[in-house]
């Protein structure tokens, strides 16, 4: 029986050559590979900077960071996430306050942040952490408007929507990414993601001084360039008779991490962003069918749906016995998934305080939730098979 999986990577002969082409290359990391994929990704979220980086977690935390999170510092976000989300948050000492999400779009509720902001001293939060979840972006004009009447940063954790957008109050499409409203923005490149390097991940703002912190952070704190040393030439510059600082001069300036991306990686990266565009259009097609054909279906409670600008990273129904549902499928070969048990009721978090019936509406959409199968490869063929396989367990 041929297995159906909730999300599969794509590669192609493309893909390979152009990997075999960077292993035979002069670097196999912090080679000009990076920089290649790191421009190219700026374009076509149409951001400024891009910063590559190891993985989606790698991104959070230097995000977290490079916008001076500190021990006892609060940071709002949502439940509905994988936990790196919030964790990047707890690496650096701060506390996570979870808000509950908007019951109709499974996003971060902007109303549930306003009621914490507005019930604490302006200066008690910090940072907004805001998610575009399966691919839906979040209006964030408007969480840059709450942000700054609190004076708070954002971070758009947008791992499941490269090629996602939403449209301003000015009729404005912007992409998910972009760094109009946000001050960072994060994305991985994990194999079920939209593009696969295996692992890796991306940060993109429009902030130049974050950008150059962003870069010493993902190499141990490390900088190369005479307009940013702080030690003096000569002592950098034992040679007399040299007006500059030596080749192989560089400085540690803060503590760091060795977050890189490989040059193979990066390769892939490149290839596959090459098609981005067109893997997008096949995601909203399957999107739309599933649309269509779940709206006939009185037991679905609730669903994605079809919305313009939405990624699809994931496409979600809401259903009564889920557990029915997810063991039978995997019966007949099709792996669903659920995304995601609420990160505050992960034993971590409930040690710190949260427990179940804090945050209603996530709690409610984890009993019901399942993500069917969705990525460019899936066949017509399987996609109704799956629908059709929906249908026979609830007759």
């Amino acid at each position: 029986m041929k297995k159906i999986p909730y999300g599969r990577q794509n590669i192609t002969e493309e893909d390979i050559d152009a990997v075999s082409k960077a292993l035979k290359a002069d670097f196999l990391t912090q080679g000009p590979t990076i920089l290649e994929f790191e421009n190219s990704f700026a374009k076509y979220v149409g951001a400024k900077y891009a910063v590559a980086v190891s993985n989606g977690t790698a991104a959070l935390h230097i995000c977290a960071l490079s916008l001076d999170v500190k021990p006892g510092q609060k940071v709002i976000t949502t439940p509905i996430t994988f936990v790196a989300t919030a964790n990047c948050v707890r690496y650096c000492g701060g506390e996570v306050v979870f808000a509950d999400i908007d019951p109709e779009t499974y996003l971060l509720d902007i109303r549930e942040v306003r009621k914490l902001l507005e019930a604490s001293p302006k200066g008690t939060y910090s940072g907004i952490i805001p998610v575009d979840f399966a691919g839906l972006s979040v209006d964030m004009e408007a969480f840059r408007h709450l942000a700054d009447e609190f004076g708070l940063w954002i971070i758009e954790d947008a791992c499941h929507a490269p090629g996602g957008y939403f449209t301003d109050s000015k009729g404005i499409k912007q992409n998910c990414g972009n760094g109009v409203y946000a001050d960072l923005a994060i994305f991985s490149f994990h194999p079920v993601k939209h593009i696969a390097c295996g692992e890796g991940g991306m940060v993109t703002t429009n902030d130049l001084g974050l950008y150059k912190q962003l870069l010493r952070l993902r190499s141990h704190g490390i900088t190369k360039g005479d307009d940013s040393y702080t030690n003096s030439f000569d002592f950098a510059n034992s040679e007399a008779g040299h007006d500059s600082y030596p080749g192989w001069y560089m400085e540690m300036q803060q503590l760091g991490f060795n977050y890189r991306l490989t040059d193979f990686q990066a390769a892939l990266g490149i290839s596959q962003l090459s098609r981005a565009n067109n893997g997008i259009i096949r995601r909203r097609y399957l999107a739309s069918v599933y649309e269509s054909a779940f709206k006939l279906m009185p037991f679905i409670l609730s669903q994605s749906g079809f919305i313009n600008g939405h990624a699809y990273h994931l496409f979600v129904i809401e259903v009564k016995n889920r557990l029915g549902l997810y063991e039978y499928l995997r019966t007949r070969g099709i792996f669903a998934q659920v995304h995601y048990i609420p990160s505050h009721l992960m034993p971590y978090y409930r040690e710190l305080g949260w427990k179940e019936g804090d945050l209603p509406n996530a709690e409610s959409y984890y009993c019901n939730c399942l993500s069917l199968p969705m990525y460019p490869s899936m066949t017509d063929d399987e996609q109704k098979l799956v629908i059709e396989e929906i249908s026979n367990f609830f007759k």
